[in-house]
């Protein structure tokens, strides 16, 4: 295999860490590090008559412990995430179901940043902000949304930033053969705090998770907590997304790279 030394990529993932900001507290990712002392006992257990002294440096290894969901970190969410069917009706599949020809794709990218935290972006106002790059959607291209929130990761204020993308506009991508999606906010979805006080105020409960829910009608894959957006033009890359495989999870960990052909 021939490899292109002008070749460029561009990390799309967080790194995921003890950081208190980056998710509600019920669903914080927790790292246990054990450095190459304390890895002594378990290799210690595993070799009858080593002693530690006989390893180079006086050192085992080093590891790390982990408890978190899967959807620490970035992820994609499978269409089991959303609900238990779709696609009119068939079970909803895993996240180790999601289809690899979907997850190496031309990347779009929607910058939405000018809208308020908490806005619901329209199916119009993503028509609208294709043909301001000029650009028509492929089918099975990556669209990725820029919000605000990317800029706060890891930072308080990143759980209520950005906009969230509504069912329509949502169905507007899907219904153009898109498949996999992201956004560098916490939720596909507006922030949560904005759609609990429209709740409130309306009683309408067709708001909540709206976007997500657009795939009991078509079957997709949602990346969240991208970052590194704003380093990307509006198209002329590749993206790839391919997802852990977790046996009929509701999502799986991303290292998601954009890549450039220069």
């Amino acid at each position: 295999m021939k490899l292109n030394p002008t070749r460029r990529l561009v990390d799309l993932s967080v790194t995921l860490d003890n950081n208190p900001y980056t998710d509600p507290p019920p669903l914080l990712p927790k790292i246990e590090y054990t450095d190459h002392q304390e890895g002594w006992p378990e290799m210690a257990a595993m070799f009858p008559g080593l002693t530690k002294e006989q390893l180079p440096g006086d050192e085992a290894w080093a590891a790390e412990r982990l408890s978190v969901t899967t959807h620490s970190g970035t992820h994609m969410d499978a269409p089991w995430h959303y609900a238990s069917t779709t696609d009119g009706g068939v079970p909803a599949y895993g996240i180790d179901e999601l289809p690899l020809d979907w997850c190496l794709r031309p990347g779009v990218k929607l910058d939405f940043r000018g809208y308020p935290d908490g806005h619901v972006v329209t199916a119009d106002e993503m028509a609208s902000e294709l043909a301001r790059i000029e650009y028509d959607l492929q089918p099975l291209d990556i669209v990725l949304v820029n919000t605000r929130a990317g800029a706060l990761f890891g930072e308080p204020g990143y759980l209520e930033a950005g906009v969230g993308i509504g069912r329509e506009a949502t169905l507007f991508l899907l219904e153009k053969g898109v498949r996999v999606v992201g956004t560098d906010a916490w939720s596909w979805d507006a922030p949560f705090k904005y759609t609990r006080e429209r709740f409130a105020a309306s009683g309408d409960a067709s708001i909540i998770w709206e976007g997500h829910k657009a795939g009991r009608d078509i079957g997709y894959g949602q990346m969240e907590k991208l970052t590194n957006l704003e380093a990307l033009p509006a198209f002329g890359f590749m993206v790839s997304c391919f997802p852990y495989k977790i046996k009929h999870a509701s999502a799986g960990f991303v290292r998601a790279v954009a890549i450039f052909e220069d």
